[in-house]
């Protein structure tokens, strides 16, 4: 029977609330209305109001407050509605949680999990669609997730609660529907990408959202005769460089697709360490597909030009392969 992402995202919430009293959620809209997107649905008649905590329309505020209780001891899991709101979040994420260890001199830490969703393509406009993951992968001191499949939706929380420092969870938000059959062994570690389709030819490196769409071109390549590889990221910080580099030393060409404009993108920095690692072994020069640098429009159109589509990912590859 298959499993949808929010499905598994709701089965690791209610593990760990389950599994230790330190645990509790907090966020906008989680307890009696059920969460945004409906991941925490049920849980506020399950686990009581102490436990599944609705809080005001304050990021700064609750996300400082999780900090605190971290420190305290709990295991706070605080749910930010969308990446963008988060900015409000900034200082206590960068300047408190992602330091502390570093400026007690190892004395504090600071257990904290921010769930979010990212992403575009649901006509939400600028202000509830943008892609900002390599803002927090910049940062030092925080640990850096995006989970693109169901087994890792439901993989990746029970280790990040048990992280000492802060994990920050990207849900791409046009992956709550998407359903696959949960493997048994769904249990996965915060540190390697991995890889989810084998070839010979040209290496696709994405994460979360944009995963579908790589894995649907390099099917539609293949029914062409090209062998492309598929690296999910997962870990953009720590990123796996040598996951990904092990893959370009096979295939020789590399194409990055990233939700996130080019400028400054995670893109980019894959990019430059491929040109660090991996000079030597490439026959042509690392291309990327990012979205369009204007705020991601409302319209259905415009937002669907904006975005790395299936189309634009075939024309880069087909392009790098002279066919």
């Amino acid at each position: 029977m298959k499993t949808s992402y929010r499905e598994a995202l709701r089965q690791a919430l209610r593990e760990a609330l389950r599994n230790d009293p330190r645990v509790f959620l907090m966020g906008e809209d989680v307890g009696r209305y059920g969460g945004t997107y409906a991941v925490s649905k049920g849980f506020f008649e399950e686990f009581g109001p102490e436990r599944i905590r609705d809080t005001p329309l304050s990021e700064l505020g609750f996300v400082g407050a999780g900090v605190g209780a971290a420190l305290g001891g709990m295991r706070p899991i605080v749910e930010v509605m969308t990446v963008n709101f988060s900015l409000l979040a900034l200082d206590p994420i960068v300047n408190t949680a992602a330091s502390l260890r570093h400026m007690s001199g190892g004395q504090f830490s600071v257990p904290l999990v921010v769930r979010m969703a990212t992403g575009a393509g649901r006509q939400l406009a600028a202000q509830h669609s943008h892609s900002l993951e390599n803002w927090y992968a910049h940062i030092p001191g925080i640990r850096v997730l995006a989970p693109a499949t169901v087994a890792d939706a439901r993989g990746m929380l029970g280790p990040a609660l048990a992280d000492p420092d802060p994990v920050v969870i990207f849900e791409h938000a046009q992956l709550y529907n998407l359903e696959a059959e949960l493997p048994d062994d769904w249990r996965c570690d915060i540190t390697h990408a991995a890889i989810r389709r084998t070839g010979t030819q040209l290496t696709l490196i994405t994460y979360g959202g944009s995963l579908p769409k790589a894995l649907q071109a390099a099917s539609d390549l293949a029914h062409d005769g090209m062998d492309v590889e598929v690296i999910d990221l997962r870990v953009l910080r720590p990123l796996d460089t040598a996951t990904v580099a092990a893959s370009v030393r096979k295939t020789h060409r590399a194409v990055l697709v990233d939700e996130g404009w080019k400028t400054g993108s995670l893109a980019a920095e894959i990019m430059a360490r491929l040109m660090e690692d991996c000079f030597f072994d490439l026959d042509a020069p690392v291309a990327r597909v990012c979205s369009e640098e204007v705020p991601i429009p409302y319209a259905k159109h415009l937002e669907d030009a904006a975005l790395p589509q299936v189309a634009k990912i075939v024309a880069v590859v087909k392009g790098m392969l002279h066919v």
